[in-house]
Parts: C-alpha cells; structure tokens; sequence
C-alpha cells in the first residue's frame, strides 16, 4: 500500500462514531482506499499521449533532417512533401479509389480464409483419423511461401479484384484452421465424457462443449490474419492489378516518383493500424459473446 503513488488511492474519511458522540475532535489521519480503474484509466492516458508525442517526434526529426541535408531528400522525401503529395492524390488522383480497392480485397480475403479455416479446424474433432490424415498437409501448406503461389492465382484468375482476394484468402485459410486444430485437441475429454453420460448428443457435444472450448484459439489467430491477409492483397497488387495501393507504388517506383511511393507506404501504414484496431474491437466483442455462454 505504501509504495503506490498518491494520486491512486481515493481519500474516505471514516469517523468514528464514539467520537463524534462525545464531541470529540476527528482523527486527522484517514484510511487509503487504492482505485484501481482510476489507476487504469491513468495509465491508458499516459500511453496515448505517449504514442502520439513519439510519433509527431519521428515527422518533426524527419522534416528537420531532410531541411538540414543530413538525409538525402530524394530518396528519404520528407513529410510536408509526403503531405503535399497525400493532397494531390486525393483531390486530383485515384488515391481514394486505391484505398477501397485494397482495403476491400484484404477484408474479404480476412473473412473468408479465417471463418472457412475455423470451420476446417473444427471439423477435425468429429473423426481423429480425418484429422491425423490431414494434419501433416495442413503443416505443409503452412510452411509453404504461398506468396510464391501469387503468379500463378493471377494468371488463373487474372488481373482483377478476384486475384487479391484470392491471395489474401490463401494466407489467413491455413493459419486459422490450425488455430482451431489446436483449440480442438485441447477439449476437456472429461467434459465431453460428463456431457454424453448426461444424455447429449454428438452434435450437441460439439456446439456446447467443442465450438466455445475453440473460441480462444480462433480469436487468437484475428491479429495475424489480418496482417496476413493485407500482404497478399498488396503482393498480388504488386504482380498485376489495375487499382489498388500495392499497384500505385508500383507504378511510382517505375518513373522514379519517389514522394508517391512514400505516400503509398504511409497509406499503407495507416491502414494496417485502422485493421489492426478493428480487429482488436472484434475480438473484445468475440471475448464478451464467449463470456456470456
């Protein structure tokens, strides 16, 4: 108690009630009680204002360095050109456009490997010799560099939107059924034993018992598949795509624009943080659901 800091604890005056009957002066010493919301409430201030003063400090250290000479401004471009540019693509070009286009095939390919791998994962429960034949497969595949895949599902599916979602697809589906995999073996047999001596069903041993014992693993694979799949949309933009932000900077490296490749890496940078925090919402969502059955 004596090594918190002052301002954690709320101050409550208990009197006493034998002194307050006989009139007596009131103990000047007070009780700490330690809150620990406040606490918490603190500390969440302090690190979003911690995180928005380091990176202000990196754009003004990166203004100031690029002004002085000290880094080589074509290649390093600098933030008001990177801000300047930013406006013109957006008023003038297809900035906005390439934005959607991305955003729309990651998210897609997000929601269709992570539901269909989870469906995969947690179909191995209902017969162990279908999930040992299938598991060193499952290994393979997530081993595989699948973003060596990415020539061939464009020249399959061709140059359109279907291609990046089909490459985002590929990189989320593996990862999440082995999540589920894992969330799977891990089944209380007890419980399962406990549910069947009460009468259950299969079925219903494996939506009360199986899907909710899962859920973690599956929630717990959300942030990498989310990465995951932001990569392969932007990699097969990369190879051949006719909008898209992995194609903008494509475009800008090959007539050497160096201040539009860098509007296109702080876009994308800004959009992996915006996923990355709906993905962060969608799992507390996801842990409440969980909680509540």
């Amino acid at each position: 108690m004596e090594t918190a800091r002052k301002e954690a604890f709320v101050v409550h005056a208990i009197p006493s009630p034998e002194l307050s009957v006989s009139g007596a002066k009131r103990p000047e010493v007070v009780p700490y009680i330690l809150d620990e919301e406040a606490i918490e409430r603190k500390r969440s201030r302090r690190i979003v204002w911690g995180r928005a003063a380091v990176a202000a400090m990196i754009f003004v250290i990166w203004e100031v360095f690029t002004r002085l000479g000290l880094l080589d401004a074509y290649y390093w471009s600098s933030p008001s050109a990177i801000a300047e540019t930013t406006w013109i693509q957006l008023t003038e070009g297809t900035l906005m456009r390439d934005v959607i286009y991305t955003s729309g095939s990651t998210i897609l390919g997000f929601m269709f490997g992570t539901a269909l791998g989870a469906l995969l994962g947690l179909s191995f429960w209902w017969s162990k010799s279908y999930a040992g034949v299938s598991e060193p497969y499952l290994i393979i595949l997530n081993a595989m560099p699948k973003l060596a895949l990415a020539p061939v599902l464009v020249i399959l599916l061709g140059i359109g939107f279907f291609s990046k979602v089909a490459l985002a697809f590929s990189m989320t589906v593996v990862v999440a059924a082995l999540s589920a995999y894992s969330g799977v073996k891990s089944v209380d047999p007890d419980m399962e034993k406990l549910m069947y001596s009460l009468g259950a069903k299969r079925r219903q041993v494996f939506a009360k018992v199986v899907v909710p014992w899962s859920m973690p693993w599956i929630i717990s694979s959300l942030r990498i598949n989310i990465a995951l799949a932001l990569a392969g949309a932007i990699v097969g933009e990369f190879i051949a795509s006719s909008q898209g932000i992995g194609r903008m900077i494509m475009y800008a490296g090959t007539i050497l624009d160096i201040n539009l490749v860098w509007v296109g890496v702080v876009v994308l940078s800004f959009l992996s943080m915006l996923m990355y925090w709906g993905v962060v919402l969608l799992e507390k969502w996801l842990s409440k659901g969980l909680a509540k059955v």
